[in-house]
């Protein structure tokens, strides 16, 4: 289906037209972060389930890092993720973006903080390690493994950076 064809497609099988929707939400960038926002708050809600349910702390962290780079095709790596694209492409010219993946990037500093803290507890992670820096560290690698990938990485690399960083940030006791 050509892009110009896709609206029309929709339209025809939701019954729902563009003004529809923009009058259900606002104008295409209203919707665009709505859109964004549910993302982010699904991601959020997925982390938090993960490490409630988690056995040991550090295999969150460990799938963290590494679920970005593990399809070894690398498409999913090419494709990258919803936030970190969007962040890169329009927090300079689109303040409500920016704040949004703030908002978000906090969000998930704070399960990672949370994480590293019962890993610590654990016997996983040293004890000597600041877990506020350890945790944004993590998420910090683990964007640069996103911008990586989505710039085409191969995949055997992607993983190795993958556990490199893994094996700095969070070095056994």
């Amino acid at each position: 289906m050509s892009p110009p064809a896709a609206p029309h497609y929709w339209e025809r099988l939701s019954g729902l037209g563009k003004g529809s929707l923009y009058g259900a939400f606002g104008d295409k960038q209203s919707l665009f972060l709505r859109v964004l926002r549910e993302y982010d708050r699904a991601n959020d809600r997925m982390l938090r389930t993960w490490l409630e349910q988690a056995d040991r702390a550090i295999e969150v962290i460990r799938g963290f890092v590494t679920g970005p780079v593990r399809d070894p095709s690398g498409e999913q790596a090419r494709r990258g993720c919803l936030l970190a694209n969007t962040a890169m492409e329009l927090s300079v010219s689109v303040s409500e973006v920016a704040a949004e993946a703030r908002r978000s990037y906090a969000s998930t500093t704070s399960v990672l903080l949370e994480a590293v803290r019962r890993s610590q507890g654990e016997g996983d992670v040293a004890p000597h390690l600041d877990p506020d820096r350890t945790a944004r560290a993590v998420l910090a690698g683990q964007l640069g493994l996103i911008v990586l990938g989505r710039v085409g990485q191969d995949p055997a690399t992607l993983s190795a950076l993958a556990e490199t960083l893994l094996d700095g940030l969070l070095p056994a006791p």
